[in-house]
């Protein structure tokens, strides 16, 4: 009888992950997704009535979910908070800011805003958790939602399309630094994806058909599309897999 290969498991069962900007938008769908295939999801963001709420809901449906109020700008309570939890296995980072003005009128105070969580947040956020994971160690997956503009550039996002493209940098880097040590360093990068803070741009109709005009497949981005990644990224599916930028972006940026 041939022995086949078998499929590595997407299954997360026995694993905690840590889903900051689990509130809303694609941080929350990428902790459903999480824990629905077993992990014991840690719900992250600055609203601690929204993440009670939330978790509510979760553990109705039997999952296993608990809730830390953070917000990641504030890089030492964040490593407090961290430094006294139980060691992460993943952590899945969707906590974002994005002021969009042209170039020449980009203020330094929305330009600090912005620096502040997507990039100064987001790397002592995935420092603080690796650094629990190999002092207890454990093999582990970082995951930062990042964007196609980590890799392209866009009308009036300058310094979005900056945040970004550093989080791919500081990415690539810490891939080597912890590889060693098994933590797999990865980013998602999704396109237009349809939640209540991309809203206002879908609604008005020219920038609507802009998009869909870029976006080979026709049509913008659901949360749904994103989840499949981060389970995948998460899961020891994705065990050789670090250092990259998983794109979700219906073809933007095969241009």
């Amino acid at each position: 009888m041939m022995e086949f290969p078998r499929t590595p498991t997407f299954r997360l069962d026995g694993k905690r992950a840590l889903v900051a900007g689990a509130s809303s938008g694609i941080g929350l769908a990428c902790a459903a997704a999480l824990a629905e295939h077993g992990a014991h999801v840690t719900l992250s963001a600055r609203r601690q009535d929204v993440l009670e709420e939330i978790s509510e809901e979760m553990t109705a449906k039997g999952w296993q979910v608990s809730t830390m109020p953070l917000d990641i700008a504030d890089i030492e309570a964040t490593a407090t908070a961290i430094s006294a939890a139980e060691p992460f296995d993943i952590l899945l980072n969707a906590a974002g800011l994005a002021r969009h003005t042209p170039a020449r009128k980009t203020s330094a105070a929305d330009f600090d805003a912005v620096m502040g969580v997507n990039l100064r947040g987001a790397y002592f956020l995935a420092q603080a958790v690796a650094g629990r994971m190999i002092e207890a160690g454990r093999n582990g997956s970082i995951i930062t939602i990042s964007s196609q503009m980590g890799h392209v550039g866009g009308q009036d996002r300058a310094v979005y399309c900056a945040s970004k493209h550093a989080v791919e940098g500081f990415t690539k880097a810490m891939a080597i630094e912890w590889g060693p040590h098994g933590v797999r360093v990865n980013t998602i990068c999704p396109t237009f994806i349809l939640t209540d803070l991309t809203r206002p741009t879908f609604e008005n109709p020219e920038r609507r058909a802009w998009i869909e005009d870029k976006i080979k497949l026709g049509r913008a981005g659901e949360v749904e599309d994103i989840m499949g990644a981060a389970v995948y990224l998460a899961s020891d599916a994705a065990s050789l897999v670090t250092g990259t930028a998983l794109m979700i972006d219906g073809g933007w940026t095969a241009d």
